[in-house]
């Protein structure tokens, strides 16, 4: 009987706590500005060139987050994978957490440092995603998440953080395709929406390819096909 009184406690004192987190916080980027970003996916998914990927149009997730990682948009278009749009909230939550005033790194630019012997070797493990959030409630891809943190970590390509003024005010994450076409895809919607004005010119988190083996001192990443699109070209 003790047992299960302090079981019951401690469940009473979790539910407590979880009650009292039970709240929504309200996206800091401007409505208008969070749907702007995300009506360019549609024309971007729809480019001739398939952004270098492997379906046309390409089927995909895009979330942003503001700058304190509260997710403020989840959206898709058409058949994209499930899976991708925990994937694709946790490439928001990245660019946004490593950029700043000084420095714009994409999720791609983070793939080299992230393996054996790199500098940020274990950076994938530093803030895992709460599959809490990972709820699928609507066609659109609103869910769990909305208004919360659910965290998460993604180095490879499809995360970019978004600028205003100079200053990151969040960060868009797309996923449902190559890594290298998430990349493309997430970097031309971000230009489209006027918000690229990185530190170091508009492009300076750009894709980079290894030329060889991988190696963990360069901020690149592998191809991911023949397809791929060179930096030049996402650029335009």
């Amino acid at each position: 009987m003790k047992t299960l009184l302090c079981a019951l406690a401690a469940f009473g004192l979790y539910a407590s706590f979880a009650h009292a987190d039970d709240t929504d916080v309200a996206c800091s980027i401007p409505a208008a500005t969070v749907k702007n970003v995300q009506a360019q996916l549609t024309p971007v998914v729809n480019r001739s060139d398939k952004n270098g990927g492997l379906f046309s149009p390409n089927l995909m997730w895009s979330a942003i987050v503001d700058r304190n990682g509260i997710l403020c948009s989840v959206v898709k278009t058409g058949d994209a994978w499930p899976g991708s749009r925990a994937i694709a909230i946790a490439k928001a939550e990245t660019a946004n957490d490593f950029s700043n005033v000084k420095l714009a790194l994409s999720t791609a630019m983070l793939y080299g440092p992230t393996q054996p012997g790199g500098s940020l070797y274990g950076l994938n493990n530093s803030n895992p995603f709460n599959a809490f959030y990972n709820k699928i409630t609507q066609a659109s891809g609103d869910g769990t998440g909305i208004g919360r943190n659910p965290g998460g970590i993604i180095t490879f390509g499809g995360g970019v953080a978004l600028y205003s003024g100079g200053q990151v005010i969040g960060g868009l994450g797309v996923s449902g395709d190559t890594s290298c076409a998430d990349h493309s895809i997430a970097f031309r919607m971000r230009k489209l929406a006027g918000l690229d004005g990185t530190p170091g010119g508009a492009g300076a988190d750009n894709i980079s390819y290894f030329s060889g083996p991988v190696d963990p001192t360069q901020f690149a990443q592998p191809h991911c096909g023949s397809s791929d699109l060179t930096p030049a070209q996402i650029a335009n």
